[in-house]
């Protein structure tokens, strides 16, 4: 078998796409991947580094607000329906499949025009215009979020399977995960980051609560600030005059996220759709601070479909602070069984193994095609 991958622009287009393929030969070693992205994007340098082969095509977020840069990304997003055809009709897979970001469109809608099966996952409970726009040349439509389902026109192509995540973040030990980490088993731990470059809201709240906890026995704070900010935080404790006990971890990127999470009783984070659904996977409590910048305010709705299933705590941005958040850890650490509530909550939310889905419903599809 020949699959296309295709979906880039942020980590949480590419880390689905390469558990789908994964997937894929996992089940069957001798299938082929190919993934189509953009040269220009973080997918040029993650997808090779998982042992795939890359090829880029050009494509562009339209711009709806400006006639010449909507007519700009057109011309360059037409061109990259054009490459996308040659790559297609040389490679010849028996299916495409997305995950999302403007690089998608014009693969899907490439093979679309050659008669090839595809198909796409969309990750956030708002769903992307990328996707919303496909969903006509798509076989089947895999959700990561069951609301997502309302912003779409075709129901009966919609299958909801939560959002694939890497095969690491399966049955995770909580106490092997802590003696890895050097953390004691009866250690209340916070995991709080924002991203790889970080965030700046969750920083300033962290860096405050981080100044409280510091020294307290009971506690144990993992603060991944993020790369672009981990020289300000640094800066800042040396300024305040601050000695860091050894219940506090800083760094500036989460480079072992599975034990971390797996370690951890309560997560601060961002709530993109990746995120979210590596915490929900682990059945992590959590309070969700979506990032007020992203287009649609998909995170909020992501952060929303877990907060109103009881696994996490939504604290919108403009209202994130030291006199929230203090007190709510406060709360948890001496609530476990809240905390243990909340984490099985989170824990609904994560539907099992989204790729062995994905790659079920797509081999049942094409089966049936080949049978007509």
């Amino acid at each position: 078998m020949k699959i296309v991958m295709t979906g880039g622009g942020t980590g949480g287009h590419i880390y689905p796409a390469l558990a789908i393929a994964d997937k894929f030969k996992e089940k069957d070693p001798g299938t082929e991947v190919l993934y189509i992205g953009d040269k220009n994007c973080m997918e040029s340098t993650i997808v090779p580094g998982a042992g795939y082969e890359f090829r880029d095509v050009p494509a562009e977020e339209v711009n709806r607000g400006n006639f010449l840069l909507l007519a700009k990304t057109g011309v360059k997003n037409i061109a990259g329906i054009y490459k996308a055809r040659d790559i297609l009709d040389e490679f010849k897979p028996d299916a495409v499949i997305g995950t999302g970001g403007f690089v998608s469109f014009p693969v899907i809608y490439a093979a679309h025009t050659l008669g090839i099966k595809s198909y796409f996952h969309e990750s956030n409970a708002f769903p992307g215009l990328a996707n919303r726009m496909l969903e006509k040349y798509a076989g089947k439509v895999f959700l990561g979020f069951r609301s997502a389902s309302g912003f779409f026109r075709q129901p009966e192509k919609h299958i909801v399977t939560g959002n694939p995540v890497r095969e690491a973040f399966f049955g995770l030990d909580k106490d092997a995960s802590r003696e890895r980490l050097g953390i004691d088993k009866d250690a209340f731990v916070i995991l709080s980051f924002g991203g790889s470059l970080g965030a700046g809201t969750i920083n300033d709240v962290m860096y405050d609560v981080m100044k409280q906890v510091n020294g307290e026995k009971r506690i144990v704070m993992l603060f991944g600030t993020g790369k672009a900010y981990y020289d300000k935080i640094t800066e800042r404790i040396k300024e305040d005059k601050i000695e860091l006990e050894d219940n506090i971890v800083l760094k500036p990127y989460i480079d072992n996220m599975t034990d971390c999470l797996a370690a951890c009783d309560i997560v601060v984070s961002r709530s993109g759709a990746l995120t979210v659904a590596e915490i929900c996977t682990c059945g992590r409590a959590s309070v969700l601070v979506p990032s007020p910048n992203v287009t649609g305010n998909h995170q909020y709705y992501n952060a929303k479909e877990v907060a109103d299933n009881g696994g996490a705590v939504l604290i919108e941005d403009k209202d994130f602070d030291f006199d929230k958040m203090m007190p709510l850890i406060v709360k948890l650490l001496n609530e476990p069984d809240e905390v243990e509530r909340m984490g099985s909550c989170a824990a609904e939310m994560a539907g099992g193994d989204a790729a062995e889905q994905i790659y079920e419903a797509i081999i049942k599809d094409l089966s049936k095609t080949e049978n007509e």
